[in-house]
Protein backbone atom coordinates (compact mmCIF):
# COMPACT_ATOMS: atom_id res chain seq x y z
CA UNK A 1 0.00 0.00 0.00
CA UNK A 2 1.32 3.33 -0.95
CA UNK A 3 1.07 5.55 2.25
CA UNK A 4 2.75 9.32 2.53
CA UNK A 5 0.96 12.08 4.18
CA UNK A 6 2.44 15.89 2.95
CA UNK A 7 0.83 17.26 6.45
CA UNK A 8 3.15 14.92 8.65
CA UNK A 9 6.64 15.29 6.81
CA UNK A 10 8.90 16.21 9.24
CA UNK A 11 10.60 19.31 7.77
CA UNK A 12 13.72 19.80 9.96
CA UNK A 13 15.11 15.90 10.06
CA UNK A 14 15.47 12.89 7.43
CA UNK A 15 12.29 11.09 6.41
CA UNK A 16 11.50 7.71 5.17
CA UNK A 17 9.06 6.33 3.02
CA UNK A 18 7.80 3.16 3.14
CA UNK A 19 9.85 -0.05 2.76
CA UNK A 20 13.05 1.50 3.90
CA UNK A 21 13.62 3.92 0.67
CA UNK A 22 15.42 6.44 3.36
CA UNK A 23 15.26 10.64 2.16
CA UNK A 24 18.91 12.04 2.51
CA UNK A 25 20.81 15.08 1.61
CA UNK A 26 22.98 14.67 -1.11
CA UNK A 27 24.99 16.91 -4.13
CA UNK A 28 22.98 19.00 -5.78
CA UNK A 29 23.37 20.09 -9.24
CA UNK A 30 25.37 22.62 -9.80
CA UNK A 31 23.53 24.10 -12.38
CA UNK A 32 20.70 24.52 -9.76
CA UNK A 33 20.62 27.91 -7.88
CA UNK A 34 22.47 27.74 -4.28
CA UNK A 35 19.33 29.15 -2.18
CA UNK A 36 18.50 24.97 -2.88
CA UNK A 37 20.93 24.46 0.41
CA UNK A 38 18.51 26.49 1.91
CA UNK A 39 15.59 24.09 1.37
CA UNK A 40 14.68 22.00 4.63
CA UNK A 41 11.98 19.72 2.89
CA UNK A 42 13.73 16.32 2.45
CA UNK A 43 11.96 14.88 -0.28
CA UNK A 44 12.36 18.49 -2.26
CA UNK A 45 16.05 17.90 -1.43
CA UNK A 46 16.47 14.30 -2.50
CA UNK A 47 14.65 14.91 -5.98
CA UNK A 48 16.66 17.84 -6.35
CA UNK A 49 19.94 15.87 -6.25
CA UNK A 50 18.32 13.96 -9.66
CA UNK A 51 17.43 16.79 -11.68
CA UNK A 52 19.24 16.52 -15.04
CA UNK A 53 19.59 18.64 -18.40
CA UNK A 54 19.27 16.97 -21.69
CA UNK A 55 20.01 18.28 -24.89
CA UNK A 56 16.81 18.75 -26.81
CA UNK A 57 16.97 20.04 -30.31
CA UNK A 58 13.77 22.12 -31.70
CA UNK A 59 13.61 24.73 -34.40
CA UNK A 60 16.70 26.13 -34.48
CA UNK A 61 17.28 26.08 -30.70
CA UNK A 62 18.76 23.75 -28.64
CA UNK A 63 18.00 23.94 -24.72
CA UNK A 64 19.84 21.83 -22.26
CA UNK A 65 16.27 20.75 -20.71
CA UNK A 66 15.80 19.99 -17.05
CA UNK A 67 13.77 16.75 -15.89
CA UNK A 68 13.88 13.88 -13.59
CA UNK A 69 14.51 10.55 -15.53
CA UNK A 70 13.65 7.46 -14.31
CA UNK A 71 16.13 5.18 -12.71
CA UNK A 72 14.80 1.73 -14.31
CA UNK A 73 13.37 1.72 -17.94
CA UNK A 74 10.77 -0.36 -18.32
CA UNK A 75 8.40 -2.09 -21.24
CA UNK A 76 5.04 -0.54 -20.11
CA UNK A 77 3.59 2.86 -20.86
CA UNK A 78 5.81 5.45 -18.86
CA UNK A 79 4.28 7.67 -16.90
CA UNK A 80 5.46 11.34 -17.63
CA UNK A 81 4.65 14.17 -14.96
CA UNK A 82 4.50 17.74 -15.88
CA UNK A 83 3.79 20.56 -13.15
CA UNK A 84 1.48 23.76 -12.94
CA UNK A 85 1.71 27.74 -14.11
CA UNK A 86 5.29 28.90 -13.16
CA UNK A 87 6.51 26.03 -11.56
CA UNK A 88 9.37 23.11 -12.02
CA UNK A 89 9.50 19.37 -11.27
CA UNK A 90 9.95 19.56 -7.51
CA UNK A 91 5.65 19.90 -7.23
CA UNK A 92 5.81 15.82 -7.93
CA UNK A 93 8.64 15.61 -4.27
CA UNK A 94 5.72 13.21 -2.54
CA UNK A 95 4.29 11.45 -5.45
CA UNK A 96 7.19 10.80 -7.31
CA UNK A 97 8.85 8.36 -5.00
CA UNK A 98 5.62 6.42 -4.60
CA UNK A 99 5.01 5.82 -8.27
CA UNK A 100 8.52 5.16 -8.81
CA UNK A 101 8.52 2.71 -5.83
CA UNK A 102 5.11 1.25 -7.52
CA UNK A 103 7.12 0.21 -10.21
CA UNK A 104 6.10 2.35 -12.73
CA UNK A 105 8.91 4.34 -15.06
CA UNK A 106 8.30 7.74 -14.20
CA UNK A 107 9.61 10.77 -15.45
CA UNK A 108 9.33 14.16 -14.30
CA UNK A 109 9.74 16.95 -16.93
CA UNK A 110 9.94 20.82 -16.62
CA UNK A 111 7.63 22.49 -19.52
CA UNK A 112 9.99 24.66 -21.51
CA UNK A 113 10.27 28.36 -20.11
CA UNK A 114 9.69 27.10 -16.40
CA UNK A 115 11.85 25.13 -13.96
CA UNK A 116 15.58 24.41 -14.09
CA UNK A 117 16.55 24.45 -18.03
CA UNK A 118 19.02 26.26 -19.35
CA UNK A 119 17.53 29.23 -21.26
CA UNK A 120 20.62 31.21 -21.01
CA UNK A 121 19.99 31.65 -24.68
CA UNK A 122 16.30 32.34 -24.39
CA UNK A 123 14.49 30.90 -26.82
CA UNK A 124 10.32 32.01 -27.50
CA UNK A 125 8.59 30.08 -24.29
CA UNK A 126 5.07 30.69 -26.18
CA UNK A 127 2.43 27.40 -26.63
CA UNK A 128 4.08 26.57 -29.95
CA UNK A 129 7.50 26.49 -28.45
CA UNK A 130 6.31 24.93 -25.33
CA UNK A 131 4.69 22.24 -27.52
CA UNK A 132 7.09 21.56 -29.81
CA UNK A 133 10.12 21.43 -27.24
CA UNK A 134 8.26 18.59 -25.25
CA UNK A 135 7.33 16.74 -28.69
CA UNK A 136 11.32 16.63 -29.14
CA UNK A 137 12.08 15.70 -25.82
CA UNK A 138 9.62 12.94 -26.20
CA UNK A 139 10.63 11.51 -29.35
CA UNK A 140 14.34 12.04 -27.84
CA UNK A 141 14.15 9.77 -24.56
CA UNK A 142 11.03 8.81 -23.99
CA UNK A 143 10.27 7.19 -27.23
CA UNK A 144 7.04 5.55 -26.27
CA UNK A 145 3.34 6.22 -26.31
CA UNK A 146 2.87 7.75 -22.56
CA UNK A 147 0.68 8.50 -19.08
CA UNK A 148 0.66 12.15 -19.32
CA UNK A 149 -0.13 14.02 -15.82
CA UNK A 150 -0.85 17.65 -16.20
CA UNK A 151 -1.37 19.59 -13.38
CA UNK A 152 -3.39 22.71 -13.07
CA UNK A 153 -2.26 24.83 -16.16
CA UNK A 154 -0.31 21.80 -16.87
CA UNK A 155 -3.79 19.90 -17.69
CA UNK A 156 -3.71 22.81 -20.47
CA UNK A 157 -0.68 21.52 -21.35
CA UNK A 158 -1.04 18.13 -21.63
CA UNK A 159 -4.39 18.50 -23.54
CA UNK A 160 -3.10 20.98 -26.18
CA UNK A 161 -0.04 18.33 -26.88
CA UNK A 162 -2.34 15.00 -26.98
CA UNK A 163 -4.58 16.79 -29.13
CA UNK A 164 -1.33 17.89 -31.67
CA UNK A 165 0.44 14.80 -30.80
CA UNK A 166 -2.11 11.67 -30.18
CA UNK A 167 1.01 9.10 -31.34
CA UNK A 168 2.68 9.77 -28.44
CA UNK A 169 -0.08 9.91 -25.88
CA UNK A 170 -1.82 6.91 -24.53
CA UNK A 171 -3.40 8.10 -21.84
CA UNK A 172 -4.11 11.56 -19.63
CA UNK A 173 -4.39 12.72 -16.14
CA UNK A 174 -5.89 15.70 -15.33
CA UNK A 175 -5.47 17.29 -12.04
CA UNK A 176 -7.71 20.46 -11.00
CA UNK A 177 -7.35 21.19 -14.13
CA UNK A 178 -6.82 24.87 -15.59
CA UNK A 179 -8.37 24.78 -18.90
CA UNK A 180 -11.16 27.27 -19.43
CA UNK A 181 -9.01 30.21 -19.49
CA UNK A 182 -9.54 32.39 -22.90
CA UNK A 183 -5.92 33.42 -22.43
CA UNK A 184 -4.63 37.01 -23.66
CA UNK A 185 -4.17 36.68 -27.17
CA UNK A 186 -7.25 39.21 -28.08
CA UNK A 187 -5.71 41.60 -25.40
CA UNK A 188 -3.49 43.78 -27.51
CA UNK A 189 -3.24 46.64 -24.85
CA UNK A 190 -1.18 44.08 -22.63
CA UNK A 191 2.73 46.38 -22.82
CA UNK A 192 5.45 44.82 -21.32
CA UNK A 193 5.85 46.95 -19.07
CA UNK A 194 2.66 45.54 -17.68
CA UNK A 195 3.85 42.21 -17.73
CA UNK A 196 7.26 42.48 -16.55
CA UNK A 197 5.40 43.84 -13.46
CA UNK A 198 3.55 41.15 -12.95
CA UNK A 199 5.87 38.79 -13.14
CA UNK A 200 8.15 40.77 -10.45
CA UNK A 201 4.44 40.21 -8.24
CA UNK A 202 4.83 37.16 -9.19
CA UNK A 203 7.79 36.03 -8.10
CA UNK A 204 7.71 38.31 -5.15
CA UNK A 205 7.64 35.79 -1.44
CA UNK A 206 4.71 37.41 0.02
CA UNK A 207 2.41 36.60 -3.26
CA UNK A 208 3.76 33.16 -3.17
CA UNK A 209 3.76 32.66 0.52
CA UNK A 210 -0.07 34.12 0.43
CA UNK A 211 -1.11 31.25 -2.28
CA UNK A 212 0.09 28.41 0.05
CA UNK A 213 -2.96 29.52 2.15
CA UNK A 214 -5.12 29.32 -0.79
CA UNK A 215 -3.84 25.95 -2.61
CA UNK A 216 -3.70 23.70 0.75
CA UNK A 217 -6.41 23.39 3.41
CA UNK A 218 -4.10 22.67 6.15
CA UNK A 219 -0.18 23.84 6.21
CA UNK A 220 1.41 25.32 9.18
CA UNK A 221 3.80 28.71 8.71
CA UNK A 222 6.93 27.04 8.91
CA UNK A 223 5.54 24.11 6.12
CA UNK A 224 4.35 27.44 4.03
CA UNK A 225 7.60 29.29 4.36
CA UNK A 226 9.98 26.13 3.22
CA UNK A 227 7.20 25.53 0.23
CA UNK A 228 7.76 29.25 -0.81
CA UNK A 229 11.50 28.60 -0.94
CA UNK A 230 10.46 25.94 -3.05
CA UNK A 231 8.34 27.25 -5.24
CA UNK A 232 10.78 30.03 -6.06
CA UNK A 233 13.42 28.46 -6.82
CA UNK A 234 13.62 28.27 -10.41
CA UNK A 235 12.50 32.55 -10.14
CA UNK A 236 16.49 32.22 -9.04
CA UNK A 237 17.39 32.39 -12.69
CA UNK A 238 18.40 35.60 -14.60
CA UNK A 239 15.94 34.27 -17.51
CA UNK A 240 13.34 34.05 -15.77
CA UNK A 241 11.26 36.98 -16.00
CA UNK A 242 12.25 37.27 -19.71
CA UNK A 243 11.14 33.91 -20.40
CA UNK A 244 7.81 34.39 -18.61
CA UNK A 245 6.47 38.03 -20.14
CA UNK A 246 7.20 36.27 -23.67
CA UNK A 247 5.13 33.46 -22.85
CA UNK A 248 2.39 36.27 -21.42
CA UNK A 249 2.95 38.11 -24.41
CA UNK A 250 2.36 35.72 -26.58
CA UNK A 251 -1.28 35.06 -25.86
CA UNK A 252 -0.94 31.84 -23.23
CA UNK A 253 -3.35 28.52 -23.53
CA UNK A 254 -6.85 28.26 -24.71
CA UNK A 255 -7.82 24.57 -25.18
CA UNK A 256 -11.09 24.77 -24.21
CA UNK A 257 -11.75 24.31 -28.28
CA UNK A 258 -9.02 21.28 -27.93
CA UNK A 259 -11.00 19.40 -25.64
CA UNK A 260 -13.37 16.95 -28.18
CA UNK A 261 -10.47 16.43 -29.95
CA UNK A 262 -8.66 14.28 -26.76
CA UNK A 263 -9.40 10.70 -27.51
CA UNK A 264 -7.40 9.27 -25.20
CA UNK A 265 -9.02 7.68 -21.91
CA UNK A 266 -8.99 10.52 -19.37
CA UNK A 267 -8.22 10.36 -15.30
CA UNK A 268 -9.57 13.99 -13.96
CA UNK A 269 -8.54 13.89 -10.59
CA UNK A 270 -9.89 16.91 -8.03
CA UNK A 271 -9.54 18.38 -4.39
CA UNK A 272 -12.92 18.85 -3.15
CA UNK A 273 -11.79 22.14 -1.19
CA UNK A 274 -9.97 23.54 -4.59
CA UNK A 275 -10.00 27.38 -3.82
CA UNK A 276 -8.28 27.73 -6.86
CA UNK A 277 -10.68 26.68 -9.38
CA UNK A 278 -13.84 25.56 -9.00
CA UNK A 279 -14.62 21.85 -9.17
CA UNK A 280 -17.85 22.27 -11.09
CA UNK A 281 -15.45 23.03 -13.76
CA UNK A 282 -14.03 19.42 -13.50
CA UNK A 283 -17.20 18.38 -13.99
CA UNK A 284 -17.59 20.42 -16.79
CA UNK A 285 -14.01 18.75 -18.08
CA UNK A 286 -15.62 15.15 -17.29
CA UNK A 287 -18.80 16.14 -19.57
CA UNK A 288 -16.36 17.58 -22.89
CA UNK A 289 -14.26 15.19 -22.79
CA UNK A 290 -15.28 12.00 -24.55
CA UNK A 291 -13.94 9.17 -22.51
CA UNK A 292 -13.10 10.24 -18.89
CA UNK A 293 -13.76 8.73 -15.44
CA UNK A 294 -13.59 11.78 -12.53
CA UNK A 295 -12.11 11.30 -8.97
CA UNK A 296 -12.36 13.51 -6.04
CA UNK A 297 -10.45 13.62 -3.07
CA UNK A 298 -11.90 15.26 0.41
CA UNK A 299 -10.42 17.89 2.43
CA UNK A 300 -7.56 18.36 -0.07
CA UNK A 301 -7.29 22.36 -2.30
CA UNK A 302 -5.53 22.95 -5.40
CA UNK A 303 -2.42 20.67 -5.28
CA UNK A 304 -3.24 17.04 -4.41
CA UNK A 305 -0.11 15.71 -5.08
CA UNK A 306 1.97 17.69 -2.84
CA UNK A 307 -1.10 17.46 -0.37
CA UNK A 308 -2.35 14.26 -0.83
CA UNK A 309 0.39 12.24 -2.54
CA UNK A 310 -0.51 8.80 -1.58
CA UNK A 311 -4.12 9.33 -3.10
CA UNK A 312 -2.93 10.78 -5.97
CA UNK A 313 -0.03 8.17 -6.79
CA UNK A 314 -2.93 4.93 -5.82
CA UNK A 315 -5.34 6.60 -8.47
CA UNK A 316 -2.43 7.07 -11.06
CA UNK A 317 -1.34 3.39 -10.13
CA UNK A 318 -5.10 2.34 -10.79
CA UNK A 319 -5.36 3.87 -13.65
CA UNK A 320 -2.02 2.50 -15.47
CA UNK A 321 -2.85 -0.98 -13.69
CA UNK A 322 -6.58 -0.46 -15.83
CA UNK A 323 -4.75 0.17 -19.07
CA UNK A 324 -2.27 -2.73 -18.78
CA UNK A 325 -5.20 -4.94 -18.19
CA UNK A 326 -6.99 -4.25 -21.33
CA UNK A 327 -3.76 -4.29 -23.38
CA UNK A 328 -3.35 -7.95 -21.76
CA UNK A 329 -7.01 -8.96 -22.15
CA UNK A 330 -6.91 -7.64 -25.94
CA UNK A 331 -3.94 -9.41 -26.70
CA UNK A 332 -5.20 -13.04 -25.04
CA UNK A 333 -7.96 -12.62 -27.70
CA UNK A 334 -5.46 -13.01 -30.52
Amino acid sequence: MLTLTASSLPIHTASTIQRGLTVRSDAFPPFLPKQVENIKDPFARKLATRIERLPVSFGENCVMSSCVKPLVRSETSPVVLLHGFDSSCLEWRYTYPLLEEAGLETWAVDILGWGFSDLERLPPCNVASKRDHFFQLWKSYIKKPMILVGPSLGAAVAIDFAASYPEAVERLVLIDASVYTEGTENQPTLSKMLAYAGAYILKSFPLRFYVNFLCFTDISLSTSLDWTNIGRLHCRFPWWEDALVDFMMSGVYNVSAQIEQVKQRTLIIWGEEDQIINNKLGVRLHSELPDAIIRQIPDCGHIPHVERPSSVAKMILEFVREAQYKEVEYSTQF
